[in-house]
């Protein structure tokens, strides 16, 4: 049975205690993201079976590297990024097997067996990326981003704090989205 009072945790409280080996708070962890990153990955996918069949595997991925797993950006952030790393796998795999023979596929598919330290360093360049978009924004833009994607405020939280209107504040964050969508799509056509 889980401790009611774990479940009000912030995310790098519950990070900590699970790097102690803490099942609640990896208990915590998962129902706190589990439909977000389901969601997340069926509505790319149009596959259910898939869409947890991925998440099953980041949540996998987190408790057997619990110990030594460090999130230098907010958790949300990571696992968006984990997510989206899994699904353009995912995407890749369909796409090569429909376009090769049986054989083919099969050899592609063998290729792209779990390699978890590949995806490791992957994941830290994707993550090294946007942490150098985050920054290149202009200072009233990136501080609206962070309050919006790291911190996690709405956008009228954010307006009431820096004494803007929530329409401002939906400007910088599509200018930042934009920024960043751009700055890490020139990055995947670079890998």
């Amino acid at each position: 049975m889980i401790d009611v009072k774990i479940n009000i945790l912030s995310d790098e409280e519950l990070l900590h205690m699970l790097q102690t080996g803490s099942n609640q708070a990896f208990t915590v962890l998962y129902d706190r993201y589990w439909k977000k990153l389901f969601t997340a990955a069926a509505n790319k996918l149009n596959n259910f079976e898939e869409a947890e069949d991925i998440v099953q595997q980041i949540f996998i991925s987190i408790w057997n590297r619990r110990e030594e797993l460090e999130v230098h950006s907010s958790l949300r952030s990571y696992l968006a990024v984990a997510v989206k790393y899994r699904v353009l796998k995912c995407l890749n795999a369909r796409f090569k097997h429909k376009h090769f023979s049986d054989i083919a596929a099969e050899e592609v598919l063998s290729e792209l067996s779990d390699d978890s330290t590949q995806q490791w360093l992957e994941f830290h360049e994707v993550n090294e990326r946007l942490q150098f978009l985050v920054e290149a924004l202009p200072e009233k833009c990136r501080l609206v981003y962070e309050m919006s994607r790291v911190e996690g405020r709405s956008h009228k939280e954010i307006a009431s704090t820096l004494e803007l209107s929530e329409k401002t504040i939906e400007w910088y964050i599509t200018k930042a989205l934009k920024f960043i969508r751009t700055g890490l799509k020139v990055f995947f056509l670079t890998l």
